[in-house]
């Protein structure tokens, strides 16, 4: 397995049920900051079986990459969690888009 795909791994999986994330922000919070297509690869090489909540993540319009069966498969994962789909078949960014809270200072 490529060294960085574990980090992109646990990042996604900290994406919260009926939420979703861009490719990017997932690079950028993996540390992996303007990496985006890598967080592709690293969902295009997981396992099946993976306890990874792959469907949460789109692009950077609030879209589907996947073609076929694959994205019909994501967008019901995704309508199953309660995230709503605009009739232009794009997510509200700024509706579902997970942001998470900053490290608290101690």
């Amino acid at each position: 397995m490529h060294p960085d795909y574990e980090r992109i791994y646990v990042t996604i999986q900290r994406v919260p049920r009926g939420r979703v994330a861009t490719y990017g922000q997932i690079a950028e919070l993996a540390g992996l900051p303007g990496r985006a297509r890598q967080v592709g690869y690293a969902l295009h090489a997981l396992p099946g079986g993976a306890p990874v909540p792959w469907q949460r993540v789109l692009n950077a319009r609030g879209e589907i990459s996947l073609p076929g069966h694959a994205g019909d498969r994501q967008r019901a994962l995704l309508t199953a969690e309660g995230v709503e789909f605009k009739d232009d078949g794009r997510i509200d960014l700024g509706e579902y888009q997970w942001r998470p809270r900053p490290p608290r200072r101690r």
